[in-house]
């Protein structure tokens, strides 16, 4: 039903998943909207695979939050230190197959720089990034190959990241370019 709704609304998918990619995590970009969640539940459909998500512990309280569950998420607590990235890094290392997708900023808000768990968690568990990218002009998720990380943070977000989205308009106009000056925390 959601891949059928997904391209009755227009939508389509750039790139593919290589089914080889058996664990990874997929960075989600811009989250500016409450729409990029059916989006992403559609595309997530349409590509035909498992892949879950992790989500503001907000969202999984009564009355709804089991909707959010059975969705195939998980809450992150945000509000203190809960050492998430090794928690995550992990998870990802008990599995033979596993993917999960996350929104950088940690927020729909606007933010002046990304958050900085997503990149410790792929390399601490030695797993690529796939970045998407949802474009809203076009209506098209845009899936990159995965990513392999240098261990450099600043200079794999100038030469990973920025090249990738800087040309992705979400529904906030011109968001990259706060980042393409470095500003990630």
């Amino acid at each position: 039903m959601l891949k059928f709704l997904f391209h009755l609304f227009g939508w389509k998918i750039t790139g593919k998943i290589d089914p080889q990619v058996r664990k990874c995590l997929f960075v989600v970009c811009p989250h500016a909207t409450w729409q990029d969640f059916i989006v992403g539940l559609g595309a997530r459909a349409a590509l035909g695979i498992e892949i879950g998500y992790l989500g503001k512990e907000e969202l999984f309280k009564p009355p709804f939050g089991w909707i959010f569950y059975a969705l195939g998420g998980k809450p992150v607590k945000r509000t203190q230190s809960t050492n998430l990235v090794q928690s995550v890094a992990e998870t990802f290392n008990n599995y033979e197959e596993i993917r999960v997708a996350m929104a950088p900023e940690g927020t729909r808000k606007n933010v002046s720089k990304l958050k900085s768990g997503f990149y410790y968690m792929a390399f601490t568990a030695k797993i690529p990034l796939i970045l998407v990218g949802f474009e809203y002009p076009t209506k098209s998720v845009i899936i990159s190959e995965p990513k392999f990380l240098s261990g450099d943070f600043k200079a794999d977000m100038q030469n990973i990241m920025v090249p990738f989205f800087k040309n992705i308009q979400g529904v906030q106009k011109d968001w990259i370019k706060k980042y393409e000056s470095g500003q990630f925390d």
